[in-house]
């Protein structure tokens, strides 16, 4: 499922799942709502599966392309749950979690952690292999797909970090690495801008980025339930993530430690039809469940917390002008 939270013209908030360029409405304001009801997901789903299970009984041998076909059975059932029907283009599409309890970004990916280190001068530190480290970004200030976003005043260095994040579905505290990825409600695309020249002088402190990633972080165009990427889901190469560990041991331990949990997905970021850069999701050294695992330490996570993976390509330095420079 593809799971939105959007607003209409007459300015009211409804979460909603997309089928096609349609998006029907769900009994729930956003989808921060949706997660915290236990029965939420399976609620939504629901208007899927029983519409797929009426087209296979009762119209086996219709010419019409399945797609078609689900498409009709679907809008036959919301009508009768008083669900309204929208298409994706009469809608503002807010930030599938408008008002996340949590936003933690990690350093996931070994290549951005080595580019963003050699940009200070500075060599990798062998504690990264050993925990998958965090900061906790501003939850207060999360923006839509398409929204624009201020330009931070007195910044003239202005740069984004395309990203994936996992949005927490259940509370959980102390959660095992090998229970993780049921906590996964789902996934949205995660855009970290990041004001650089106030970071490089918040980061000479050592208390992380500070001003530099406080003012701005970009989610959506929806949510991206696991199921929905069934088909991406790919094994990890140990020669490809860490050459100094033997390589069968190391398959070993990442396979029993949850490191197993990536998807084959390409990741690129353009500026104005200009890209510059690209990743891949398969990529990651440190999986969301163990990134799951290590925040739940000792801590609660709460439906809606938002967990983001990094940059997925090396370090940016592409820096965004303010509209009219």
């Amino acid at each position: 499922m593809k799971l939105v939270t959007f607003r209409t013209p007459d300015r009211a908030t409804h979460a909603g799942v997309v089928f096609g360029e349609r998006v029907f409405t769900l009994d729930y304001p956003t989808v921060l709502e949706l997660l915290r009801d236990p029965e939420g997901l399976a609620k939504a789903h629901n208007v899927l599966r029983e519409s797929g299970k009426e087209y296979i009984q009762n119209e086996p041998d219709s010419p019409a392309p399945l797609a078609e076909a689900a498409l009709s059975l679907v809008s036959k059932v919301i009508h009768e749950r008083r669900t309204v029907e929208y298409t994706l283009n009469e809608l503002v599409l807010l930030p599938p979690i408008p008002d996340p309890p949590s936003v933690r970004d990690f350093y996931a990916f070994e290549q951005h952690v080595k580019a963003a280190r050699a940009r200070r001068g500075l060599g990798m530190i062998p504690e990264w292999y050993e925990i998958p480290t965090f900061y906790f970004t501003n939850n207060s200030e999360i923006y839509g797909h398409d929204e624009p976003v201020p330009y931070p005043v007195g910044s003239n260095e202005l740069d984004i970090e395309l990203e994936i994040a996992c949005v927490i579905g259940r509370e959980g505290k102390d959660i095992p690495v090998e229970e993780a990825a049921d906590y996964i409600a789902g996934y949205t695309i995660m855009n970290d801008w990041s004001a650089r020249d106030f970071q490089r002088k918040d980061m000479k402190l050592n208390l992380g980025p500070g001003k530099g990633k406080d003012f701005a972080t970009s989610l959506g165009p929806w949510l991206v339930t696991p199921d929905e990427l069934a088909s991406r889901r790919s094994g990890s190469s140990a020669g490809e993530l860490v050459s100094s560990q033997d390589a069968g041991e190391l398959v070993s331990r990442r396979q029993e430690s949850g490191a197993d949990e990536r998807y084959d997905m390409t990741m690129i970021a353009r500026v104005n039809g200009k890209e510059i850069s690209r990743g891949n999701f398969n990529q990651i050294y440190y999986s969301f469940p163990q990134m799951i695992a290590y925040a739940s330490r000792n801590a609660r996570l709460r439906a809606g917390d938002v967990l983001g993976l990094s940059a997925a390509c090396g370090a940016f330095q592409f820096f965004c002008a303010p509209e009219g420079a």
